[in-house]
């Protein structure tokens, strides 16, 4: 990454935006320290860029920083910015960013938080981007900041919900979160023994099968049947209805919702939102722009924003079939 004592940056901004993921603050914690450790100044925006936009900037030091990489959300807080989409607020952004001192940016993110960063690189302030989303749906990276926390929490509300549901003979469908990504449906619905997992991905809405599936399974002498749904397919209560009016099989439907987002951060969330934290303050100190931090075999890598925004990501023909497979 070049000889960082030549860092030609003074001043980096650090910011959270979009949906919140546990595990951001210890990226945010790890920017933060490394980016110090390198000569280079702090500020922390406050409640993404809508926080920028109102200039809810912060200066930040090694112990603004301490004892937060076990709490979950984001302590700089995030918002959604519409603003944010338009050149305006863009131009007022960068205008913000120099009035500050700011040279370079790390906004940790999704998608959504990357297409801003590009914007604002493309008008001349450095920024890196985090890949930070429950939702693993950023195609340039094998890992999201958050997937672990929330995957493990949705699990062990499962496992919950499956106690009930034997002990009543029901069918319950259990809705997770993931946006219109599969990724938390299909590794909750392997990891819990689902006997239906609906993804977004490949759902091809054929209610008939899964009542058909019901049936045969109870036939079989099971005395439940799980369905994990996604939440891009979503309905769960109404298709809860249609199901028991069908089978005469009382069906629940129990939507986990914003718990998933919530929690202390797992090992896993803790120690990749480090690496990659600190991985993007060495970016800006060597003097790149317009990069995102992915996580690729088991290490950090960077990629060209533009690049990483064109990549597209499907789930697995392999890991689909597992599902279907161990569920039968």
């Amino acid at each position: 990454m070049g000889d960082m004592s030549e860092a030609k940056i003074k001043t980096i901004g650090v910011l959270t935006s979009g949906g919140d993921a546990p595990g951001m603050n210890a990226a945010i914690r790890a920017v933060v320290r490394t980016a110090i450790q390198n000569g280079v100044a702090v500020k922390g925006i406050k409640q993404g860029y809508a926080g920028l936009l109102k200039e809810k900037i912060i200066d930040m030091n090694s112990s603004s920083v301490s004892d937060i990489i076990q709490r979950g959300g984001t302590v700089l807080g995030t918002a959604r910015c519409p603003e944010f989409r338009t050149a305006k607020g863009q131009k007022q952004g960068v205008e913000i960013c120099k009035k500050h001192g700011i040279d370079g940016l790390v906004v940790i993110g999704g998608d959504g938080s990357f297409a801003g960063a590009q914007k604002l690189a493309n008008l001349g302030v450095a920024t890196v981007g985090v890949p930070g989303t429950i939702d693993l749906d950023i195609a340039c990276t094998d890992y999201t900041i958050g997937f672990d926390t929330a995957v493990n929490t949705a699990m062990e509300a499962i496992d919950k919900v499956r106690d009930t549901s034997t002990s009543h003979e029901r069918c319950n469908i259990i809705e997770v979160m993931g946006h219109t990504a599969g990724y938390i449906a299909l590794w909750c619905g392997i990891a819990n023994g689902a006997e239906d997992i609906l993804l977004p991905e490949k759902y091809d809405y054929d209610e008939q099968a899964l009542i058909n599936n019901i049936i045969r399974n109870r036939k079989l002498g099971k005395r439940h049947h799980i369905i994990v749904n996604a939440e891009g397919i979503g309905h769960s209560a109404s298709m809860a209805r249609r199901i028991e009016s069908a089978t005469g099989i009382e069906t629940r439907a129990t939507i986990l919702g914003y718990m998933q987002r919530g929690g202390s951060p797992t090992c896993r969330d803790r120690y990749i939102a480090s690496l990659m934290g600190a991985y993007a303050a060495m970016l800006l100190c060597s003097g790149k722009s317009m990069r995102v931090v992915a996580f690729k075999n088991d290490q950090c890598v960077d990629y060209d924003i533009n690049e990483a925004l064109r990549m597209q990501k499907d789930i697995s023909a392999y890991e689909f079939e597992v599902g279907r497979l161990l569920s039968r």
